[in-house]
């Protein structure tokens, strides 16, 4: 498995690079957070983001997309990352797009993935309901009432769910509440009757949501997959929305230790460069060994998806990305903060905000604990 970028997946890192650093720096995510916004991201970049086609990247092209791969999703994120880019990426273009490809019937994708390539139509996945991720735990209900189903429960932490248009709710059909079983998705549009909203400012500033379904009714037709089966599918999007979150923290811990470095080589203490003393020199080499190797699994695990591998190594890879790249996030940002001193945990200094994406970037989808648990089950360890 080759662990690089082909010339074209190369032009579009260097591009989303600059776009990234141009229009989305770090302190667009101040503003943001600063002026309270509604929306939580800019949806003028959003739209910039779409006119250049990276809303449609994921999308095959019988359904108007560029079908340009994970690979170059993954890379667009990684530069997110960068700058800390609060985008609709990961909620619309990883998970929502997964889950009609992978799930949806013809009708589906001919009514909804244009309108997500155009940037009319963003996407949530509402699937966890515990403090902790626990994808299988699913008391939301789905009850059959002759061609309908009526759905009743909470999602919690369903990022971006306050400004999408469209829900890929996940609820139970049958079974008991932990049984893998009896799993069903659906997909729901945002302003049906019956949903509430309630949006959730997560420390690193970005969109979560609780969302309240009151007797909601959707038709049958909006099974995405097989009724009482649909575990299989939550595992493949989940895993495709875990191999692209380790790609955006890819971006940002590389970006911290960026810095890390920089201030190394300009910081002077005793008249002398700290950068020069040999306990941080031993600790930034470490570091630089830990992000290398994020890098790896991050390549492989979209390599992975691109070739068409099929589930449990997909699995394998995902929960292997998450767990390595949340250890090294942490690692880098914790060592930021140190070697910063105390000007790192000021608000004015934006390494802090860092250390802030990684704490929440780490629970999403499944901390380190549970992915390196998930691990050895698939291995049988």
């Amino acid at each position: 498995m080759p662990l690089n970028y082909s010339e074209e997946q190369s032009l579009l890192r260097d591009s989303a690079k600059d776009y990234f650093t141009t229009a989305l720096p770090v302190s667009n995510l101040r503003e943001l957070r600063d002026e309270k916004d509604k929306t939580g991201y800019s949806t003028g970049a959003w739209k910039e983001m779409i006119d250049l086609g990276w809303g449609s990247i994921t999308i095959p092209e019988e359904f108007g997309g560029l079908e340009f791969g994970y690979k170059g999703l993954g890379i667009i994120l990684e530069q997110a990352g960068k700058t800390l880019a609060a985008t609709p990426l990961l909620a619309t273009c990883a998970l929502g797009v997964t889950a009609i490809v992978a799930g949806g019937s013809t009708e589906h994708k001919r009514q909804l993935l244009p309108s997500v390539a155009e940037g009319k139509t963003t996407l949530a996945l509402a699937v966890d309901e515990k403090p902790v991720h626990a994808p299988y735990n699913i008391a939301c209900s789905a009850v059959k009432e002759g061609s309908n189903y009526i759905l009743s429960g909470q999602k919690i932490f369903v990022l971006d769910g306050h400004v999408a248009d469209e829900l890929i709710l996940v609820a139970r059909t049958s079974g008991d509440t932990n049984s893998r079983d009896g799993i069903t998705l659906f997909l729901v549009n945002a302003k049906t009757s019956g949903i509430t909203f309630n949006r959730s400012v997560m420390v690193d500033s970005r969109n979560a949501c609780r969302l309240n379904f009151d007797n909601v009714s959707v038709a049958e037709t909006q099974v995405l997959g097989t009724v009482d089966q649909g575990a299989e599918l939550l595992d493949f999007i989940l895993d495709v929305g875990r191999i692209c979150l380790s790609a955006e923290m890819l971006g940002s811990l590389q970006e911290s230790f960026d810095r890390t470095v920089e201030y190394l080589k300009t910081r002077e203490q005793f008249d002398v460069l700290i950068g020069s003393f040999q306990g941080l020199k031993h600790r930034a080499a470490r570091i630089f060994c830990e992000v290398e190797l994020a890098k790896s699994v991050v390549i492989a695990a979209l390599t992975a998806l691109d070739d068409g591998a099929d589930w449990a190594s997909i699995a394998e890879h995902a929960s292997l990305a998450k767990a390595k790249v949340s250890e090294v996030f942490k690692l880098v940002s914790n060592e930021t903060i140190q070697m910063h001193g105390g000007i790192g945990m000021t608000d004015e200094e934006e390494v802090g905000l860092f250390l802030k994406r990684a704490r929440v970037a780490e629970h999403t989808f499944g901390d380190i604990r549970f992915h390196m648990n998930r691990w050895g089950e698939l291995n049988n360890i």
